[in-house]
This record gives structure tokens, C-alpha cells and sequence, in this order.
């Protein structure tokens, strides 16, 4: 059989779809790319290349050395960065790879490029990766490769879309995204899983918008009852992320939580963060959003009483220690006992809600429409 030629392919398939369907989408677009900032604040930082390799002065763009097989340490030197024996007089030096899935840092493999910044006698290093790849580098870390197929493509959505906003919002800056909990926990090559990327594979192209904008995609684990308002927390109120009851994350494994901690722990927590604080007596609930999450408490010691928002305490002690920001406290013989209920920030998707919902056999398309109502699926622009 004769084959089409892929140009005209293309053509006949983009103005025959209009832009109805998510793969139409795919035709018109350019490929994105993330910075993700994986190490900071290191002295040398260990790596690994198979095949050739170019470095570049990453403001300049000069080619500086160009090479093959090479495993080094890259060193923040007084007047620039040594990778090797060899250094460069550059504060940020580009790796790029001919095989894009050459790189091995820290004995991690990562696709993409990497960026070393020099910050005085530290570095942070940066990676620059296609969208789709980093999406497949952070599902594992947010669900099991064995949930349903259309809770996955319901992750792939605000994982991809959240990336994007991010993007946007940070433009200016030398990374878009960081590799952990504050932003979404990316690893790299290593994470990636065959179901995980059929999911990106399937929803290629799409992303969530309101208004023609792109909505920053919130996602947590358990919202235990209620999605929350992420003007409760942020400054962003949007309709989409107004929240929404739910009853479907009942039987999630985060729904209940229990933490008992030291008074003292919780003190000298508070006193890093420059709180100036004694002894604990007492913590009072002041107020709860109609979510059912804390406002603020009113923390009462020997020296002077404090108020803090529950937001801020939850990121001082510890987002895995607090779980979440709906719980009730208590002092008993010297420790701080919290129960509460839920997992996370409690803005946009609930994950194991997602998964219970798939499980009952909604579409990802429906589950996206839930927790995010009057969202659109877009293609990216």
C-alpha cells in the first residue's frame, strides 16, 4: 500500500477535525516544555552521560565543551562551575544530551536537559523536560498504577494543567515547578509506568481552562467531606474551585488521621519559625470556613499568647505531620494530641475521590466536571 505522506496527513487530519477532539490538537501544537528544580543547595552534585553530550553557557548559549561518556562531579567553584577537571567561568551551564534519555544525576536517570546554577559555593540544578514526560514523572508519586484508567486521566489532566499554569506564573524566575510536596513530587526516569503513560498518552493535548485561562488544577489526597475554597487559602477565586461536597473519598485510608506530638516539638517549631512563645498550656480553635477547616488558632503559653492562621501552623510543624487543616486538639500529660480528618490542602481534585468515583464508573471527563465545575477541556496553546 502506498503511504500518505505525514505533511499532508496532518493537514487533511487538522482541517478535517476542526478542533473538535483532544488528538486534533496535537497537530497544531508546539511542544512544551517545564523547569523543575530537582537539587538546591548543593556543593557538587554527582552525574552521569552516556553518548555525546554538548554543554553551553546557559545565558549566552556559547557552546563551551562538547563530548562523549562522561561520569564527573560538578563543583560550584569562586569564579564558576567545574564539571570534571574542566571549569567554565559561567554562574549556569546547560546539559544537553544527544539521547535524551542519557542523564544520570545522583544515580537517578532523568529525560530532558539539565540547567547547574551557581549561587556562591552552591549549586541547583534544573531540569527542562517535555510536559508529558514530566507528568509520567510524577504519577507514581500521586497514584497507584493499578487505579482505574479514567481516575488516572483524570490525574494526567490537573497534573499537566497545573505544570502549565505554573509555567506561566513563573516565567520570570529559573524553574517553573520544585520536585516535591509544594509543588508536585516529580522523580524523574525512574518513576514512569507503563499504565501511567498510556493515561498521558490517551489525554495528550488536553488541559483544563476557565475563561480561556488556564486554571491552576489543585489536587490533595482526601478531602475528607468538602473540597475547600482556594480563596481560603490563596489569592485566586475562581468559580471552578469554590468546592464541592463529597461523599465519594468515605472509604479512602487518609480519611481519619491521629497525631500525637511533644509540646515541646510544636514549641521549638513555633520559635524557628519566630514565634516568640514558652511553654504550651493550651490551643483554641478560632473559627472554622464553611469546609469545615480551621481558620486560626490562638496558641496560650506561660509567656504570651500567640495567633497564627492554621495555615501557616499546618506548614510549620509539618503538611505530613497536620495532615490537613480540620482537626480538633488537645494537651495530655505533656503532648499535643490532634485528630483530624483528610490529607492535603483540600483544593480541587480529591484523589481517592477521583479513584472511588472511576471506580463506580464515571469517566475521568465526569470527574473532572465534579471537581471542578465549569472547567473546560482545552488543547494547549
Amino acid at each position: 500500500m502506498r503511504k500518505t505522506p505525514a505533511l499532508f496527513l496532518s493537514i487533511f487530519l487538522f482541517i478535517n477535525c476542526g478542533l473538535l477532539t483532544a488528538n486534533c490538537f496535537v497537530f497544531a501544537q508546539e511542544e512544551k516544555y517545564v523547569r523543575v528544580l530537582i537539587l538546591k543547595d548543593k556543593p557538587t552534585v554527582s552525574f552521569k552521560i552516556n553518548g555525546s553530550f554538548e554543554i553551553d553557557d546557559a545565558q549566552s548559549g556559547k557552546v563551551l565543551y562538547r563530548g562523549k561518556n562522561l561520569k564527573a562531579a560538578i563543583t560550584a567553584q569562586k569564579n564558576g562551575i567545574s564539571i570534571g577537571k574542566t571549569s567554565f567561568k559561567s554562574n549556569k551551564v546547560l546539559l544537553r544530551p544527544d539521547d535524551p534519555e542519557a542523564v544520570y544525576l545522583e544515580s537517578r536517570k532523568f529525560r530532558g536537559n539539565l540547567v547547574f546554577v551557581r549561587n556562591g559555593r552552591r549549586l541547583s540544578v534544573i531540569n527542562h523536560i517535555k510536559i508529558d514526560d514530566y507528568v509520567s514523572g510524577v504519577l507514581i508519586y500521586e497514584a497507584s498504577h493499578y487505579w482505574p484508567t479514567e481516575a488516572l486521566k483524570a490525574m494526567v489532566l490537573v497534573v499537566r494543567t497545573f505544570a502549565l499554569y505554573q509555567a506561566g506564573e513563573n516565567a520570570v524566575k529559573d524553574y517553573d515547578l520544585t520536585s516535591d510536596i509544594y509543588s508536585q513530587v516529580y522523580g524523574g526516569r525512574i518513576g514512569e509506568r507503563y499504565r501511567l503513560n498510556e493515561a498521558v498518552e490517551q489525554t495528550k493535548g488536553l488541559i483544563l481552562t476557565y475563561q480561556g485561562k488556564i486554571l491552576p488544577s489543585f489536587h490533595h489526597a482526601t478531602c475528607a467531606g468538602h473540597t475547600e475554597d482556594s480563596a481560603q487559602l490563596w489569592n485566586i477565586d475562581l468559580p471552578p474551585l469554590k468546592g464541592v461536597p463529597c461523599d465519594f473519598c468515605k472509604e479512602s485510608p487518609h480519611y481519619n488521621w491521629h497525631q500525637v506530638s511533644e509540646e515541646k516539638e510544636i514549641r521549638e517549631k513555633l520559635i524557628g519559625a519566630g514565634y516568640d512563645i514558652n511553654k504550651i498550656n493550651e490551643i483554641v480553635i478560632l473559627g472554622k470556613n464553611p469546609s469545615g477547616r480551621i481558620k486560626n488558632l490562638r496558641i496560650i503559653s506561660d509567656k504570651k499568647d500567640i495567633t497564627i492562621s492554621c495555615k501557616d501552623f499546618r506548614n510549620i510543624i509539618g503538611p505530613n505531620i497536620i495532615k490537613s487543616t480540620n482537626f480538633s486538639v488537645s494537651l495530655v500529660n505533656g503532648d499535643v494530641v490532634f485528630v483530624g480528618l483528610g490529607w492535603g490542602h483540600g483544593v480541587g481534585l480529591c484523589q481517592w475521590g477521583a479513584y472511588f468515583m472511576a471506580k463506580k464508573g464515571y469517566s475521568y471527563e465526569q470527574i473532572i466536571e465534579y471537581y471542578f465545575p465549569g472547567s473546560k477541556l482545552s488543547g494547549i496553546k
